[in-house]
């Protein structure tokens, strides 16, 4: 069971705290009458959206993001428990799992619908909500080195967020992430994640929701796209990564960078808030044993961007929808990274550097470090070679 308790900070922004223990969480309660000592300006206007014509996309245009902590000493990291040197963003003397407002927002902090028919020229507000999660009070690490109970815990607060930004007005999408990495564009080293809502379904997502509807329609509503993949590659098997009870991971049959695994669930699911607690819990030890046998790979921690991509809002494509997380890092080599050329950057057409099936290969041979085998329960067993074995 998680426990929840909410704050403000000094400038009105929204915070939680989420603990595995009331003990914990009685702390919070605690330390929640003391207000954020930090006197912060209010805040200041959302940004705004312009709408790009040639492509039908919306863009959000943030000056004031410019101004944001960028690689800051350990000693003033704004996510570390506050001190009398270092007020934070967390005014608690420590911590488990926190979500806030963050305060250099894309999107938001006003909420509301954007234009039902731009064109060009049209520019709104930049309606929305973002958020950062703090996967853990210690100043180094990601997920993958979180233990199981802290892991769980994030994976609780991540659905929680889902839901309540769902139900908010105006949000067409909710996007939970993890950046790992200097190469990545990471500003800051303290374990962390966030969270996006969208007022409207951005790109990618709205290319994966039409594919998925297409293929549910198709099927006469009897199928879902993923599902369907899922089912193909747990059948080849020369992908397959991992395979649990309710979630086996795989590289994807046409990845696009050189490592990309994608995790997903046995039962269709719309979102993160839709998994029962036995599949939270299993999703807990399949995704710390992969982080573990990606970081195994090489020397130094590979970078890389999580994404989990859940069903849009829509309760219409949440029909199709189909919960999934797609982790990506363009590390090819343990010295080399894959950049965006021409036909990346310009034309959207990606060329893999690497073969999904030799990448799947090196996943299900590495092994996480002694202290994560130690730390997770076996509940998934890394997946065989068919092909090898015949």
């Amino acid at each position: 069971m998680t426990f929840m308790t909410p704050a403000r900070l000094s400038d009105g922004r929204e915070l939680i705290y989420f603990d595995a223990s009331e003990h914990s969480a009685a702390r919070h309660r605690d330390e929640a009458a003391s207000a954020d000592q930090r006197g912060l300006p209010a805040r200041g206007a959302a940004g705004t959206a312009r709408f790009d014509a040639l492509s039908g996309e919306w863009i959000a245009v943030a000056a004031h993001r410019q101004s944001r902590t960028h690689l800051p000493p350990a000693d003033q990291c704004p996510l570390c428990p506050a001190t009398p040197g270092n007020l934070s963003e967390i005014p608690a003397a420590d911590y488990e799992v926190v979500v806030f407002e963050n305060r250099f927002p894309s999107f938001g902090p006003d909420l509301g619908e954007l234009p039902d028919s731009p064109e060009w020229g049209t520019t709104a507000t930049a309606y929305g909500r973002c958020e950062v999660v703090a996967f853990d009070s210690a100043h180094q690490g990601s997920f993958g080195s979180l233990s199981p109970e802290r892991a769980r815990t994030v994976i609780d607060a991540w659905a929680q967020r889902t839901e309540a930004l769902s139900a908010m007005p105006g949000i067409k999408q909710v996007f939970c992430f993890e950046n790992r990495g200097a190469d990545i564009g990471v500003t800051l080293l303290h374990p962390h994640g966030q969270i996006y809502a969208y007022p409207f379904i951005p790109p990618r997502a709205a290319a994966l929701a039409d594919r998925a509807a297409r293929f549910h329609a198709a099927s006469g509503g009897t199928k879902t796209l993923m599902g369907h993949i899922l089912a193909s590659e747990r059948s080849a098997g020369d992908r397959m990564v991992i395979e649990g009870k309710h979630f086996s991971a795989f590289i994807p049959f046409a990845a696009r960078w050189p490592l990309e695994v994608h995790l997903v669930p046995h039962r269709q699911v719309a979102d993160l808030a839709g998994l029962t607690g036995e599949e939270r819990d299993e999703l807990t030890a399949v995704y710390l044993d992969l982080l573990g046998r990606i970081d195994a790979l090489y020397p130094t921690p590979t970078p890389y961007i999580a994404a989990w991509q859940q069903a849009p809002v829509d309760p219409v494509l949440r029909q199709s929808g189909y919960l999934h997380l797609q982790l990506t890092s363009p590390r090819r080599a343990a010295d080399k990274l894959k950049y965006l050329a021409g036909s990346e950057a310009a034309m959207g057409a990606f060329i893999n550097d690497t073969t999904p099936e030799a990448v799947a290969r090196s996943l299900r041979n590495a092994l996480p470090s002694a202290s994560r085998a130690n730390a997770q329960p076996a509940v998934a067993r890394p997946a065989t070679d068919r092909k090898d074995q015949a």
